[in-house]
């Protein structure tokens, strides 16, 4: 389903060897226990800008209240907390180098965040999903 969430429960249910009916409940029941959180689709973007902000944060100032700031920016897609060298990592999509370079000064404006590291996306090899 992570792969394609259209498919049929029949077509499910045959590869694994089991009913469509089986299935149903099975997805019913994961859903309701919160394993699966959304059923989505992914946009194919053409001419976008796509970058990847690393965020690291004043120990002064708590982590979730600098990612939920950089999560209201115009262009965010996405904040991570992480572990390691940098505090946060920020999926950024836009539509122009300069749209991209102003939410990166912003993103250095937010108090409590003390060094940022940007790299451009080039290619997108596979969707962005959990691991599997």
């Amino acid at each position: 389903m992570r792969r394609d969430a259209r498919r049929s429960y029949q077509s499910i249910g045959r590869e694994l060897g089991v009913s469509e009916g089986t299935v149903r409940k099975r997805v019913k029941r994961l859903i309701k226990s919160g394993v699966i959180k959304r059923f989505t689709i992914e946009v194919e973007r053409p001419q976008q800008v796509q970058a990847i902000s690393m965020v690291s944060v004043d120990p002064s100032v708590p982590t979730p209240t600098v990612a939920e700031k950089l999560a209201r920016l115009r262009g965010v897609e996405r904040v991570y907390e992480v572990t390691g060298q940098y505090d946060a990592l920020v999926i950024i999509t836009l539509n122009s180098m300069t749209e991209l370079n102003r939410c990166i000064e912003e993103i250095r404006m937010i108090q409590g965040v003390r060094d940022t590291n940007t790299a451009m996306v080039l290619r997108v090899v596979g969707p962005l999903t959990q691991a599997e």
